[in-house]
């Protein structure tokens, strides 16, 4: 039964939400969590239920991809948090932002030990080891002030994670706070670089025979500044998986996401001058220990901290990316940029494109050559969700064009299974304008299918494009490779079509290119709930073979 509203400090936390604009969360009900959702209806937000809490956190970081602000995470107390701590672990790793609200033991009841419901020994630690900061509140001012404080930090430094635990009793307080306390606030731009070494960098980027910019998940708010500064240099872009996109990838400069392969880090390493924006250059992106390039470093980063990260810097230019892009377009020389030198780079782009391909089909020909024929038939402005599958890996993201950044939610550091569905539905709910898919292999999508009764619940369209290849493939090959017999890799099939079908949705099996194609058009024209089930064993790439 509705009662009359009362203003506790949960309708201010999520007053304070509302206010910068988060108008979904993400999460399940709980009996402690009652008084963050009261308020939902009256603020206008919508709440997506997802059919577990790791499923809530993966769709809250789809949804702020599209749109630019934190996803927010509510869970209850106890198994609800600890269940959400993967997806904590994913935005933490792959530097995203995203708040997590859970209550917590009431004030003096911390650490007692008599069995009350959902209690755990230090639910606040376990929270605080994985994020960027975790906070247990006292208050209604408290609380609020939290919000702000993740707000400052999403807009001022490196965004990731933090974690805000309102005890039980606090949460269900009624509040005077004042409206102006919970009004957004505006926060500082992060501090430009030092002019003179703008002035260095420019004048070196310049005077390179051979310059190339690597650009990182750093990099993803410039995409405009950072397509400018290469035009202006006639320098090739190789990027990151995170950063996937933030150079069109049909744009002659634009080489692709492929630094995991030898020939599109060769891109950097052999670079007179190379621009690195926004990026650690971890291991999981490189897929070697480190990138060791041979020419001047230039590294573009929030953080002094990052700036000779795993790899030196000659120049560090710390700040915002899009500023300092934007600041080193104005002052630097352009190198007699011609139409001939734009020719002579984008011909050598092609030949680099030509030695990623033969070698990614080298490595892996079945996964290429598949991946290929799903970009193929893949709508040209669709989000493709994936998950740490061979199919993604070896296959789709080095191979599928993306004229966007954010157009490939993935997690290339943390590399997680079950991401895909719930990411793409946070992501289709944030950007309905845009066809919402997933590409997956069969062992990841077990992690994540209970959410498909959330795309039906939803009601909203993803298609699921599953690649069956028998279980973990990749792990049985890592076995085979240490001597191993294959044990645990090889995973019974459900009838996957059916499957979906059972949820509320449709399935449908297909045999080649042709029938593949036929298919995402299908679905996207029905829309709602579908799953396309590709043998890989079976499937021909060919058109009706």
């Amino acid at each position: 039964m509705q009662t009359t509203p009362k203003r506790t400090t949960g309708w201010v936390v999520m007053e304070t939400l509302r206010g910068y604009g988060i108008d979904t969360v993400f999460g399940i009900p709980g009996t402690h969590n009652l008084e963050f959702y009261r308020p939902l209806t009256s603020l206008g937000i919508r709440p997506v239920t997802t059919r577990h809490e790791q499923g809530a956190g993966y769709g809250a970081d789809g949804w702020s991809l599209q749109t630019g602000l934190p996803g927010v995470v509510i869970t209850t107390s106890g198994p609800g948090l600890l269940n959400a701590l993967s997806a904590a672990g994913t935005a933490y790793c792959e530097s995203r932002p995203m708040i997590l609200l859970s209550p917590g033991p009431a004030l003096g009841a911390e650490f007692a030990d008599v069995g009350t419901l959902h209690e755990t020994k230090d639910q606040l630690s376990a929270a605080s080891a994985i994020v960027e900061w975790g906070r247990r509140v006292r208050s209604a001012e408290e609380a609020v002030a939290a919000i702000h404080d993740a707000f400052e930090l999403f807009a001022t430094t490196r965004p990731r994670p933090v974690y805000i635990e309102v005890p039980l009793d606090v949460l269900e307080e009624v509040t005077e706070l004042a409206e102006t306390v919970t009004a957004p606030r505006t926060f500082a731009a992060p501090a430009a670089a030092d002019s003179k070494a703008i002035a260095e960098a420019a004048a070196l980027l310049a005077r390179a025979d051979r310059p190339a910019i690597l650009a990182g998940g750093g990099s993803r708010g410039a995409a405009t500044e950072l397509r400018a500064l290469a035009e202006r240099l006639s320098a090739p872009v190789v990027t990151t998986l995170n950063a996937k996109g933030v150079l069109d990838e049909s744009h002659p400069l634009a080489v692709g996401s492929c630094l995991r392969l030898a020939a599109g880090r060769r891109v950097a390493q052999e670079a007179d001058v190379l621009l690195v924006v926004g990026s650690k250059l971890g291991e999981a992106e490189l897929w070697v220990s480190a990138l060791e390039a041979e020419g001047t470093v230039i590294r573009v980063d929030l953080l002094e901290s990052q700036i000779s990260k795993n790899q030196r810097a000659d120049i560090g230019l710390v700040g915002d990316a899009a500023a300092i892009l934007a600041a080193l377009n104005a002052v630097v020389q352009d190198r007699g940029a011609s139409t001939e030198l734009l020719e002579t780079t984008a011909a050598r782009v092609q030949e680099i494109r030509a030695a990623v391909r033969a070698e990614s089909a080298e490595l892996s020909a079945v996964n290429t050559e598949l991946a290929e024929t799903i970009a193929a038939a893949l709508p040209k402005n669709a989000i493709v969700a994936t998950d740490s599958s061979q199919i993604a890996y070896w296959g789709l993201l080095n191979t599928l064009t993306v004229a966007e950044a954010n157009s490939t939610p993935y997690m290339a550091t943390y590399a997680t299974l079950g991401y895909g569905l719930p990411a793409a539905l946070g992501s289709r709910i944030a950007a309905p304008h845009r066809p919402s898919f997933v590409v997956t292999g069969d062992g990841a999508l077990m992690f994540s299918m209970n959410e498909f009764i959330t795309v039906v619940e939803q009601g909203e369209d993803v298609t699921v494009i599953v690649v069956d290849n028998g279980g973990y493939a990749e792990i049985k090959q890592n076995e085979a490779d240490a001597g191993i017999a294959p044990i645990g890799v090889d995973l019974v099939q459900p009838d996957w079509a059916a499957v979906a079908t059972a949820f509320g949705g449709r399935g449908t099996r297909v045999a080649d290119a042709a029938e593949l194609s036929a298919a995402v058009d299908a679905a996207v024209a029905t829309g709602g709930l579908q799953l396309i089930h590709i043998d890989q064993n079976t499937f021909s790439t060919t058109q009706g073979a």
